[in-house]
């Protein structure tokens, strides 16, 4: 998830047409490079997961709360309109949107369960929350799934192979055949496949982040999705994440560090279990069975 938040920063200073910057050699962090609503997005969201329980009623309302807790505590992260109208209703409904929202705030769902069905679940519950159009449910879905699958172990070929045959994404375009004509862009159909193929077209975590701003377009967004599938299958450079860490605010490196203790939880608890079953096994060849 960190990955998403950096991207978010790394993006930031070449967010819209008139700043984008459509090559590879720029800083990749300067004075000018800040967290913005998909920080703040992100960070709700995975609260709202972790709240929830897996139970998709409950994860719903508690993303909902999360969400507009956040956005209450940051009014002026760079919001959409339509959202920003979301944040302060009395009553707040879903609004069929199919903004690239839902796939830069669905990171954590790519971390925290054990299935890429109940992956699958849990980001189309967030998205659902404002974005229920199918076409924002499928960029969540689409963005956690890459996530699931980068950080349990498959390649490159698999991944694309998976989100092209499952969500219809045309990912055989390459990012020199992009970044011509490609501009800013908030709508899913037109940001989760090229932030897909800036990962897959990547070496490396710090490449994927240029080749994402070097597309140009809504480039912090961009970012920020291809920068949650790159950590999940690069890993994060650990003076990145320092880095990236001490640019937050204190509340939301607390929310951080929440989510990665529920992590750390869930992999003892995997760990336990697969120790139990070897002890079990082995007790099952020594007695013959």
């Amino acid at each position: 998830m960190l990955g998403a938040i950096l991207g978010d920063m790394v993006g930031s200073p070449y967010e819209f047409d008139h700043n984008n910057y459509k090559h590879k050699d720029f800083p990749l962090l300067s004075g000018k490079s800040h967290f913005t609503d998909d920080t703040v997005m992100t960070l709700a969201v995975a609260v709202g997961l972790i709240a929830g329980k897996g139970i998709p009623e409950r994860t719903f309302e508690e993303t909902k709360s999360e969400m507009r807790i956040w956005g209450e505590t940051y009014p002026h992260a760079g919001y959409g309109g339509m959202f920003r109208r979301w944040l302060h209703a009395e009553n707040p409904k879903p609004y069929g949107s199919f903004g690239n929202g839902s796939a830069m705030r669905v990171s954590a769902a790519g971390w925290l369960f054990d299935t890429l069905d109940k992956t699958l679940e849990m980001a189309k519950v967030t998205a659902e929350v404002t974005h229920n159009h199918p076409e924002g449910i499928k960029g969540a879905q689409t963005t956690a799934a890459a996530i699931f699958l980068a950080r349990t172990g498959h390649s490159k070929p698999e991944i694309k192979q998976y989100v092209e045959q499952t969500f219809g994404c045309d990912l055989s375009r390459t990012c020199d055949e992009i970044r011509p004509y490609y501009c800013h862009v908030e709508i899913c159909q037109q940001t989760v496949p090229e932030a897909i193929i800036a990962f897959l077209e990547s070496v490396s975590f710090e490449d994927a982040l240029r080749n994402a701003v070097s597309l140009g377009g809504d480039s912090d967004t961009l970012a920020c999705i291809t920068g949650g599938i790159a950590e999940a299958f690069y890993g994060m450079p650990q003076e990145l994440r320092d880095e990236t860490l001490k640019r937050l605010p204190e509340d939301i490196r607390e929310g951080y560090e929440l989510f990665r203790w529920n992590i750390g939880q869930r992999q003892d608890i995997r760990r336990t279990k697969e120790q139990i079953q070897h002890t079990r096994d082995v007790k099952y060849l020594l007695l013959g069975f």
